[in-house]
């Protein structure tokens, strides 16, 4: 059953926000079934938690134990002993487990749009143009990004021996506030705006005239972060004047581009580009299978 749960709330969750975009559309001239949606669709399933906890159980299956194994060895197994958590109450772990893993999410999304190089990773997430902003779009991102924020996310959990409950609390309850974040619902939650991140925050996010020193609004789950240190917005009654960035129109616009994107720049030829897109994408759809049904 433990195999069947994400992606059972993953189904269920994704269901009931396009329903809400359905019923309740902030912008009620945006189309649900519009171009590019399979390409979403594509990266809902590879990308996102399910990468995340497939690198948590690569790591406490066959990355740590050789690990412990080896500073047990060195006699230094004591000094970095892996299971500090295991002994707090599961709602303790779930707890710290939230609020570690949004707050170590907001520093990392800080540097994605501040360092130039991460920035190139992170342009497949900001793709997102007008019209396009909805649920689906909280998984769109390039492979790279995936594996460097899931792992700085969920190997220090491992390695402090946090339980299966508290990972997976994280990754449903992450799942429900990114898709709402980014979906087509007017909402702020009153006063728990303060708290929550919500889609009235974060299409500011997503404004195209924003640069990597105004961009606003990094936080994923919480927006504490953001209202802590100054980088919170949220105007009354306005959105942004167009979303996606300088240069967004002519940048990929399928998942097999994403999943090329930045390399594709060093083929000579438009064939080549789609030949390494392509292939690039059909490796990661090959993770997707084994996530799926291997692990």
């Amino acid at each position: 059953m433990e195999a069947y749960l994400y992606p059972l709330a993953l189904a269920i969750i994704s269901a009931l926000v396009f329903i809400l975009e359905a019923v309740v559309p902030w912008r009620a001239e945006q189309r649900q079934l519009r171009p590019g949606l399979w390409s979403d669709l594509i990266h809902l399933v590879i990308n996102g938690h399910f990468l995340g906890v497939l690198l948590y159980t690569v790591a406490t299956r066959w990355v740590l134990p050789p690990l412990d194994e080896v500073l047990r060895q060195q006699g230094l197994y004591e000094m970095v002993y892996r299971n500090a958590a295991a002994s707090w109450p599961v709602w303790v772990q779930i707890v710290v487990a939230l609020l570690a893993i949004d707050f170590i999410h907001w520093c990392v999304h800080n540097l994605l749009h501040r360092v130039p190089w991460l920035w190139e990773l992170h342009k497949t997430h900001h793709s997102v143009k007008d019209g396009e902003m909805d649920w689906i779009v909280s998984f769109r991102f390039q492979w790279t990004e995936v594996v460097v924020y899931k792992t700085l996310q969920y190997l220090p959990l491992a390695v402090l021996g946090f339980g299966y409950e508290a990972v997976m609390t994280h990754a449903i309850f992450g799942t429900l506030i990114g898709h709402l974040n980014h979906a087509n619902l007017k909402l702020d939650y009153g006063p728990l705006r303060y708290v929550l991140n919500n889609p009235r925050m974060h299409i500011w996010h997503h404004d195209h005239d924003a640069t990597g020193h105004t961009t606003v609004n990094f936080g994923v789950i919480f927006s504490i972060w953001d209202w802590v240190f100054g980088t919170a917005y949220l105007p009354e009654d306005r959105v942004p004047r167009k979303l996606g960035f300088e240069g967004v129109d002519a940048f990929p616009q399928t998942f097999f581009g994403h999943a090329a994107w930045p390399f594709q720049r060093l083929a000579s030829t438009e064939g080549a580009r789609r030949a390494l897109g392509w292939g690039l994408g059909a490796a990661m759809i090959g993770v997707g299978w084994a996530v799926l049904y291997i692990l």
